[in-house]
């Protein structure tokens, strides 16, 4: 089988909703990264073979393929076809899976990966209240074959994280504490500047917005997301804006163009789990890509797992013994935010760039999604 390299990788700062990036027009937000990655290779646009970015509630300004208006809103070939993907939070995550399976197939050279969402154009619950303005029912209402499998139960993120939060027996302090010691790390992070290679500035931003000083009286003052529940807005994924995009390239074009990888992706998987409690995945998702790889999480010496809630990373880490030290260690979104759609290629984009900095050689990412399912990447730098 060919290899995959990655070559290169960039995104935006992550902007809370309504606050720093707001007003940039989602095709505007990814055409940035876009542009400037391809700019970066010195490589004409027309001889990129595709461009697969991950977005979510793909309606108004994110609709008719984001990818491919977003390509050419970033003044690059109209040679180029775009395809936009969507499998919940990891839809940046699973473009890069496909963008890698497409050169590993040897059917693609040069593909772009990445994803895009505006949460301040597109609000996470924009989808229900068009579904309620123009009568369309949830998703599972009506369905004979889903009824007789799971019933009428509630099926969502917030139910899920509670669920998972009771099962594995987590205290609010627990996920508080949790929450702190992400944005501590993102603070630190931003101190020392290791997330500056990696982000593009854009409309007067240059920083991630999300992280803040912790406050434990101002979280332990906080309601919770549900009556009753355990996680609060401070224990969960902030709403946000931002783009990012990776170069994803073959051998032949590495030799072709004199590309110098940063990376070889080694393993793409995706696994899923109960879609009720749905956000467990990454523990069977994370065993299966290990035992794939004939490796085991020890040998990682960097791990990115999306923080959508504090007992999602928790009940991974007590399944698999993760050692902490090694997981999110720049923050997670709790800190630094969670657009949806390009939360995965995010992830990616801040993995490359600490395991470079750090010198070190083994990287996994995963993350939980909508349906119960989980995608895993292990990349090795370069």
């Amino acid at each position: 089988m060919a290899e995959a390299y990655i070559i290169d990788a960039v995104r935006t700062p992550v902007g809370r909703r309504g606050k720093g990036l707001a007003e940039v027009h989602p095709l505007d937000l990814a055409a940035a990264p876009l542009r400037e990655l391809v700019n970066r290779q010195g490589i004409d646009s027309q001889d990129y073979d595709e461009v697969i970015l991950g977005c979510i509630d793909q309606l108004g300004p994110q609709s008719m393929d984001i990818a491919r208006n977003a390509w050419l809103a970033a003044g690059l070939s109209q040679a180029v076809p775009g395809s936009t993907i969507e499998r919940q939070c990891g839809s940046g995550q699973q473009a890069i899976s496909y963008a890698a399976q497409a050169v590993m197939s040897g059917t693609s050279d040069l593909v772009v990966a990445g994803g895009v969402q505006s949460m301040s154009s597109i609000p996470l619950t924009y989808s229900n209240v068009a579904a309620e303005k123009f009568g369309f029912p949830d998703p599972f209402t009506g369905s004979t074959g889903w009824a007789e499998r799971y019933g009428d139960q509630e099926i969502s993120q917030f139910r899920g994280a509670e669920m998972m939060a009771h099962r594995w027996g987590f205290t609010r302090d627990e996920l508080e504490a949790f929450a702190v010691e992400s944005h501590e790390r993102a603070l630190t992070a931003q101190r020392e500047g290791r997330f500056d290679r990696e982000i593009l500035p854009l409309a007067g931003l240059s920083a991630d917005e999300g992280p803040r000083e912790p406050d434990l009286d101002k979280l332990r003052s906080l309601q919770p997301i549900v009556e009753g529940g355990l996680h609060t807005a401070g224990s969960a994924s902030q709403m946000s804006d931002g783009a990012a995009a990776l170069l994803i390239a073959s051998e032949r074009a590495v030799e072709k163009y004199g590309l110098t990888p940063r990376a070889r992706i080694h393993h793409v998987s995706a696994r899923g789990d109960d879609p009720v409690m749905m956000l467990s995945a990454p523990i069977a998702a994370t065993r299966h890509a290990l035992e794939r790889m004939g490796m085991r999480l020890d040998d990682m010496d960097l791990i990115e797992i999306n923080e959508a809630f504090a007992a999602v990373v928790l009940a991974w880490q007590r399944e698999t013994g993760a050692d902490m030290s090694k997981v999110n260690v720049n923050g997670g979104a709790i800190a630094l935010g969670h657009p949806i759609g390009a939360t995965g290629a995010r992830l990616m984009t801040s993995l490359l760039h600490e395991l470079g900095r750090r010198e070190s050689r083994w990287g996994l990412q995963t993350m939980c999604e909508g349906g119960g399912q989980a995608n895993v990447t292990i990349i090795e730098r370069l």
